[in-house]
């Protein structure tokens, strides 16, 4: 698998915010977002191959019963299911996050899926591809089907975001408290700008609001 980067960390957004994870971040993405925090495993992807095997044992060796698998977008990589499997194979909680735009099969306890909305999309000859997959729902209700434990983060700058979130989520039919509303930002000075109106908006609409303390407690840095 092509890998950007692994580590040990605490979960930063979703319903395990705060949860002691070893990470595997894999790397390369079908989608371009303007607000990507991690673009070296999307814009311009770095890495190198690693074995399957060879993460498990990093897995085993953190000794942290919770694994994120990330990106990126790892649901890109041919080798997922393989991992997943081995992963479940030896105890561990798996967490897969993903935009939702493929779906192979894999092993996973949480599908958690942010769905890319308008406010994701970037200028620029990735336009029209970003957009056109982001809107194509066929895969994600896939998703949703075979992973019944699952949440929905969104990035959310404003009131503006709401009326496609709520068409999105009615769409897909997803009960209102496994949807997470997390604010727009590279940055926690960005993020905490944004998190009061979101919060606001989680009350108005029923949703859960989404820390991201990855941000707040390392800056966003890798391999934290």
């Amino acid at each position: 698998m092509r890998i950007a980067e692994t580590f040990t960390s605490l979960q930063g957004e979703g319903v395990l915010a705060g949860t002691p994870s070893f990470f595997v971040r894999t790397s390369g993405c079908n989608l371009r977002c303007a607000w990507c925090d991690t673009p070296y495993a999307s814009w311009r992807p770095e890495g190198a191959r690693v074995s399957v095997d060879e993460l498990v044992g990093r897995a085993v060796a953190a000794h942290c019963r919770h694994v994120v698998v990330t990106g990126g977008e790892p649901l890109l990589q041919r080798e997922i299911g393989t991992l997943t499997r081995a992963l479940a194979n030896g105890g561990h909680h798996i967490t897969i996050e993903t935009a939702g735009t493929l779906a192979p099969a894999f092993t996973c306890d949480l599908l958690s899926v942010s769905p890319k909305t308008a406010n994701s999309d970037p200028v620029g000859a990735w336009a029209t591809r970003h957009r056109a997959r982001r809107t194509a729902l066929a895969p994600l209700r896939l998703l949703l089907a075979r992973h019944p434990e699952h949440q929905l983060k969104f990035v959310v700058r404003g009131e503006d975001d709401m009326a496609e979130i709520l068409a999105l989520v009615a769409s897909l039919q997803v009960e209102r408290e496994r949807v997470l509303l997390m604010p727009e930002g590279r940055t926690a000075v960005e993020v905490a700008a944004h998190a009061p109106a979101v919060a606001a908006l989680c009350l108005a609409h029923g949703f859960r609001f989404s820390p991201r303390l990855h941000m707040d407690l390392f800056a966003g840095r890798r391999g934290a």
